[in-house]
């Protein structure tokens, strides 16, 4: 007889089998013989409550997509944004490149301290800066043109930050030079007083 009733048992499906633990296990109001009966409220509150959960699952899921897209708009912005203050940066320190090198090199030139065999070597040291510089802006300008590599916004902007730095090492670049001509200009119009200078006796 067990063995019948084991194999009774054992044929019960598994939903069955676990729908009828939930009905046992689910508290519920108890009849005259002992046995609950089992009050389906605390299911349709848990079945609701997974709904919900789902439903704020979806929302989040949804609302991180939302947040996903603003903060690529926004990083494309701010990437912009950069591009276009390097560019800015760029084409202000060119223009002050060229405003040195020429007010710069007129001066050096002009001063009656320099020997006429040094003056092409500082003019094609000036010249040299001023080639680099105009290289520069024209990479800038294929940079900037949107068939350039298929560069992302970030790879764009990395080669455009360095040619800023480029461009204010060519600006500290012209200002030593000019600075190093200035001590010899400087040097040399003392030696002249000295040596013009009569002695006092």
């Amino acid at each position: 007889m067990k063995t019948a009733k084991n194999q009774s048992v054992k044929k019960v499906p598994f939903p069955i089998m676990v729908t009828l633990t939930l009905l046992l296990l689910s508290p519920g109001r108890a009849t005259a013989q002992g046995m609950p009966v089992y009050d389906n409220t605390n299911f349709i509150s848990l079945a609701k409550q997974l709904v919900e959960s789902a439903k704020q699952t979806a929302e989040l899921l949804k609302m991180v997509e939302q947040l996903n897209a603003v903060r690529e708009k926004i990083e494309k912005v701010n990437n912009a944004v950069r591009q276009y203050q390097a560019v800015r940066d760029i084409t202000r320190n060119n223009e002050r490149l060229f405003e040195m090198v020429r007010d710069d090199l007129r001066e050096v030139l002009n001063s009656p301290y320099i020997h006429g065999d040094e003056v092409e070597t500082i003019s094609n040291a000036f010249n040299g800066i001023m080639e680099h510089s105009l290289d520069q802006l024209d990479f800038m300008g294929q940079v900037l043109s949107n068939d350039f590599l298929n560069m992302t916004d970030a790879e764009r902007l990395g080669i455009l930050e360095a040619q800023r730095e480029e461009s204010r090492k060519m600006l500290a670049d012209i200002q030593h030079r000019k600075k190093r001509y200035d001590m010899i200009i400087s040097f040399r119009k003392m030696q002249v007083l000295i040596k013009d200078r009569k002695p006092n006796y």
